[in-house]
């Protein structure tokens, strides 16, 4: 058994950090709004200026106040969001409730004038321990405020397993869809892990983490950027 399950056995909870999945975009169709007008075509780096990305509401039984930090790459290509304390666990000593966990982040993204940004990707990592016959999923949607598309993706995980592992998921360029020009719009992130233990033993412990004692493990999003179009006079 490894040594972040028997420090997760002895303590109740998972050390170490799972996730799974997904990486989509909402949003924006332009309109003839000045504020709102459509991005120019054809791709960029980054924008010169940095960005800033700011924790607006947090909201869940896998994220309380305080457990989740977000952190922009300092040439303004991805940010990072590390969890502290998100781990769903079934077994002796878990709750009724433990078998499922859930977190909505609502950023406030600073970007620099005369540009718009989409989540071309999205990196997960962590660790899982799943009894054989038990089972697990990581959900995440994302979306822009006020906009009524959402993108959902769903993994799924099998026991047994024992292990860190790596997903990632990808938007064709194409497809993306941009943050609105000269608006500002929060994006939301909703997560949910859940854990059953399907024909286990009732006394086995299995759990899904995406909480972090290793700061090097964590949720990394890339951005693409484009261009906005000058206002119209």
């Amino acid at each position: 058994m490894s040594r972040s399950l028997s420090r997760t056995l002895l303590t109740g909870c998972a050390a170490v950090a799972l996730t799974a999945a997904t990486a989509l975009t909402a949003s924006a169709t332009a309109t003839p709004a000045r504020a709102a007008a459509g991005p120019v075509r054809g791709p960029i780096t980054a924008p010169p200026d940095k960005i800033v990305i700011e924790l607006a509401t947090v909201n869940g039984s896998g994220c309380r106040e305080g457990t989740a930090e977000v952190a922009v790459a300092p040439d303004n290509t991805a940010f990072t969001v590390t969890y502290s304390e998100y781990t769903a666990q079934v077994g002796p000593g878990a709750p009724p409730t433990g078998f499922r966990k859930n977190c909505q982040l609502n950023l406030r993204v600073h970007v620099p004038n005369g540009f718009t940004y989409a989540i071309v990707q999205a990196d997960y990592r962590g660790f899982a321990y799943l009894q054989p016959g038990a089972f697990g999923q990581e959900k995440a949607s994302y979306y822009f405020q006020g906009m009524p598309q959402t993108s959902q993706r769903t993994h799924h995980f099998n026991g047994p397993l024992n292990d860190n592992w790596q997903t990632t998921d990808r938007t064709e360029y194409a497809d993306l869809v941009w943050a609105p020009c000269g608006e500002k719009r929060n994006f939301n992130i909703n997560t949910e892990l859940r854990v059953n233990a399907g024909t286990s033993s009732p006394t086995a412990t299995s759990f899904m983490a995406m909480d972090s004692t290793d700061a090097s493990v964590s949720t990394l999003y890339h951005l693409a950027w484009q261009v906005c179009p000058a206002p119209r006079p």
